[in-house]
């Protein structure tokens, strides 16, 4: 135990440690595994002579509970987790989950919503002047004025609601480094300004001559059109090479944000994972059951971060970034023998990726000395003609994986962007994929069939995932194997209608296929979806979109998806109605619902006739058919 990080008073008099430098509260289980910020963070301190301790989900309601490991010489770091807290608490019904993955024995209600807020406050009772830094996904997504579905609401950045002095944005070992060396060089927390990858709060304007003077949050509650066009001045700035400083001004104050770190080169990659993890749970949770994340990432191999990808649902643009950053194959190699050792490991390594697993370089030689590009993307709507396209050395990587003494299998299970895969027109990834790298079925994500939908997800057309199934099945053949697609898809997202949502069920029809689970879209922070969500405009052409926000029709899409569950009929029925569609109702071999026999004709009837429930829902169906109209 005496290789974990300090997490109580008894540990640090075993250490003879006075005073720490730094105290990290999080909301997570304390896992010593670089699969968790917080010890990414943690550790990376420790590299630089900082000593770090650790308080896990501490008890919201007793300021005590932050004061366990005395007053730190330098400040306090502040994390919700590996997961905004909300989207750890809520499904997107806004119904509470039962579980907690990240918590000992899976129990939930271990730590408040809007943590990095509660956490923060609760120390400021205690330590009225000490620093307080804020860091990981829920800072940094809400690190300026953001939509929060929860409270269906505009808002203000996280850094305004609580007592923290910075936030450290995104991956931030560079920045939590030179936070910690300023503040160890005396140098006072409002003064720490200069930090990339950080925000602050200033009444002083002499800091913000270079800066984009984003509206203030009351013009951004004034006209949702403004935070649109704010949100995409955001967007445009996510990148360390020519990402600008951004304020956004709340009264007399301003909240800043510096433009983000520079990406980790890869020997600074490879030393971040070389570090001194224990790689497990504490143990003083061992009693309790364990921490069930751990069980996802044992024994996967982290070999990129960022992504170029795109993906307008997916927040990894203003979290990782765009930018491709890779460790080498000596780090990983090294990290899957130290796996082999593990009296746990049957053989199997269960993943080697990221956020994309086939991406192991930037998209292009320009994105080196000028950044990512702000008007365009890498693969949407069509693959950039600068885009380079090699999987050659994620091979080489596989390859080097699977001649491991003592490993059976080395599964691909994060995701791989089959367009990426359809550009490279050599198919010996594809091939080595099939071969070795596939349990039965490989995961996907089209997310849908409508191209009009697929606009508004920054995915491709519909025929580049057509594409890429006719290779998989004809390497499969190939091969002898037997081996199948199990694709993603998402209901409701912005600009998908009625007649999209049965568009793709007629195709889920086609292909003989019926999800076990339904994505419905979630509006997290952050993402330009959310942003559509919200607005009802694309913020990249401030045109409008249709936003199916009705929890009516939201059932609808989600039913439609599974059209064959006697539970969703009543649902399926009537979207086609809704949709003119009645001839998706019969016993042809298109058909996907039979008709009911018993059901009276007319709107609503499947509920009833004279109910108030009925009444309600009637008129639910009618505002439903005007917009669909």
């Amino acid at each position: 135990m005496s290789n974990f990080l300090p997490v109580s008073a008894k540990d640090l008099k075993q250490r003879n440690i006075k005073q720490l430098d730094f105290v990290y509260v999080i909301g997570d289980a304390y896992v010593d595994h670089p699969s968790f910020g917080h010890a990414i963070i943690s550790r990376v301190l420790e590299s630089r002579g900082f000593s770090v301790g650790i308080i896990s989900q501490p008890d919201w309601k007793d300021p005590a509970s932050v004061t366990i490991l005395g007053r730190p010489r330098l400040g306090f770091l502040v994390s919700a987790g590996n997961m905004d807290s909300m989207v750890n608490h809520y499904t997107v019904a806004k119904k509470r989950r039962s579980s907690d993955s990240y918590t000992p024995g899976g129990a939930s209600g271990k730590r408040p919503d809007r943590a990095v807020i509660v956490y923060s406050n609760l120390i400021r009772q205690s330590y009225k002047d000490i620093p307080v830094i804020a860091g990981g996904i829920e800072a940094s997504l809400r690190r300026l004025a953001h939509y929060d579905y929860w409270s269906d609401s505009l808002r203000r950045s996280v850094l305004m609601d609580c007592g923290a002095d910075l936030i450290s944005y995104g991956m931030g070992e560079r920045s939590i480094v030179e936070i910690a060396e300023a503040l160890d060089a005396g140098i006072a927390v409002k003064d720490i300004t200069f930090v990339p990858g950080t925000c602050f709060r200033t009444k002083n304007t002499d800091v913000l001559a270079d800066a984009v003077m984003l509206p203030s949050y009351d013009e951004l509650l004034s006209d949702p059109a403004k935070y649109a066009s704010s949100f995409y001045e955001q967007y445009c700035n996510t990148d360390p090479i020519n990402g600008k400083q951004l304020a956004e001004r709340y009264g007399t104050v301003y909240v800043v944000q510096n433009p983000p770190s520079a990406p980790l080169t890869q020997e600074e990659m490879d030393s971040v994972y070389s570090l001194p993890y224990m790689r497990e749970p504490h143990p003083s949770y061992d009693a309790m059951g364990g921490v069930p994340a751990i069980s996802e990432v044992r024994f996967s191999l982290v070999s990129n971060r960022g992504c170029f990808g795109g993906c307008n649902f997916c927040a990894l643009t203003f979290h990782q970034g765009r930018f491709l950053q890779t460790r080498s194959h000596e780090s990983i190699l090294q990290e899957a023998e130290q796996m082999t050792r593990d009296p746990q490991f049957k053989g199997y390594i269960h993943d080697v990726g990221g956020p994309t697993a086939n991406f192991r370089h930037p998209s292009c030689r320009k994105q080196l000395t000028r950044g990512v590009c702000k008007n365009r993307q890498c693969l949407f709507p069509k693959p950039c003609p600068n885009l380079e396209v090699d999987h050659s050395d994620y091979v080489t990587l596989l390859r080097s994986l699977r001649k491991i003494p003592g490993v059976k299998k080395v599964f691909v299970r994060s995701g791989i962007r089959f367009d990426y895969v359809c550009a490279d027109k050599d198919d010996t990834f594809l091939e080595e994929l099939v071969k070795h790298h596939v349990s039965g079925q490989l995961k996907v994500a089209p997310e849908h069939i409508s191209d009009r939908v697929l606009s508004m997800l920054g995915k491709p057309e519909h025929k580049v995932y057509l594409s890429f199934v006719k290779k998989y099945e004809d390497m499969n053949r190939k091969l002898g194997k037997d081996q199948y697609l199990v694709p993603y898809f998402m209901s409701s997202h912005p600009g998908c209608t009625l007649s999209d949502a049965i568009m793709l069920a007629e195709y889920l029809r086609d292909i003989h296929h019926m999800p076990e689970q339904v994505q419905d879209f979630y509006p997290t922070p952050s993402t330009i979806s959310t942003c559509m969500y919200y607005t009802g405009l694309d913020p990249r052409t401030m045109q409008k979109v249709y936003v199916p926000k009705d929890p009516h029709e939201k059932a609808m899409q989600r039913a439609l998806m599974q059209y064959a569950l006697p539970q969703n009929r009543s649902l399926v029925e009537e979207a086609l109605r809704i949709a003119h569609r009645e001839d998706l109702i019969g016993f042809g071999p298109k058909c996907l619902i039979r008709p009911e026999k018993q059901a009276a004709s007319g709107e609503g009837t499947v509920h009833g006739k004279n109910s108030s429930k009925s009444r309600g829902r009637k008129r639910t169906i009618r505002n439903i058919h005007k917009k669909h109209s």
